[in-house]
């Protein structure tokens, strides 16, 4: 009997035995009660079962499903359950589109920055889908916690700032040559720049939040933060617009 090996108790959840067995390379672990008796072991291909359920249920969520979704379930099911999701996806997106609307009077008079809005939302909304995947995934191996969550939001930020600057000063160099207009190209490129950091800021700590208030990071995250990303970006590209070339 190897009595140097740490058991597991026989109530610990399935997501952590898995984060056990992968930090400490275990192969098989016995486990005992609250008496620490020996009441059986636990063999690394059950704990495989444990990551493939985990990868699938955060692979399902990302797309607003959950694991009773089937390619092959009935027509009825499968468009209630995805009906939700499109549900909310449509109030988020009409929130977008309020703020759009409110720089109406803009954008007929500037008709580039219609033109170019997407670019500030979509670059946005990749950035902080980086950050939230990575902190989902970090959630989910028990990677982050009180004592790493202030150093890591401050990198987050730190690479925001630095992608922000770089392809800010890209795009800004594309709306020159494309519009002649050096100060549409200054608009855009502080207007990217703002909306990265929320990005990373949202995608940092959305996942958090939910996670507080019981809710799936990964159903209910991208969600969220293509809301944020969107109406930030929309409304400091097309606010400061209006601010300089009006």
């Amino acid at each position: 009997m190897d009595t140097e090996l740490e058991p597991l108790a026989d109530d610990l959840p399935a997501r952590e035995v898995a984060q056990q067995f992968e930090n400490r390379d275990l192969i098989s672990a016995p486990v005992v009660d609250a008496n620490r008796l020996l009441v059986g072991r636990i063999t690394i291909d059950d704990v495989v079962d444990v990551i493939r359920d985990e990868a699938e249920h955060n692979l399902m969520s990302m797309a607003g499903l959950d694991e009773e979704e089937d390619i092959f379930a009935p027509v009825a099911a499968s468009a209630k359950r995805r009906a939700v999701w499109l549900g909310i996806n449509l109030l988020t997106a009409l929130l977008a589109a309020q703020v759009v609307g409110l720089f109406e009077s803009v954008i007929d008079q500037v008709v580039a920055l219609a033109v170019l809005m997407p670019v500030v939302a979509s670059m946005g909304g990749i950035s902080g889908s980086q950050t939230l995947t990575l902190m989902i995934r970090g959630l989910a191996l028990g990677q982050i916690g009180g004592g790493n969550t202030q150093s890591l939001l401050k990198k987050e930020l730190a690479v925001a700032a630095i992608n922000g600057v770089l392809w800010a000063l890209v795009v800004a160099g594309i709306v020159l040559l494309w519009f002649r207009n050096p100060t549409l190209g200054a608009v855009i490129a502080i207007a990217m720049i703002i909306n990265q950091l929320f990005a990373a800021l949202s995608g940092f700590g959305i996942p958090l939040i939910l996670r507080k208030l019981n809710i799936d990071p990964a159903l209910a995250g991208s969600v969220v933060l293509t809301t944020i990303t969107d109406v930030v970006g929309f409304f400091a590209f097309l606010g400061l617009g209006a601010l300089v070339l009006l």
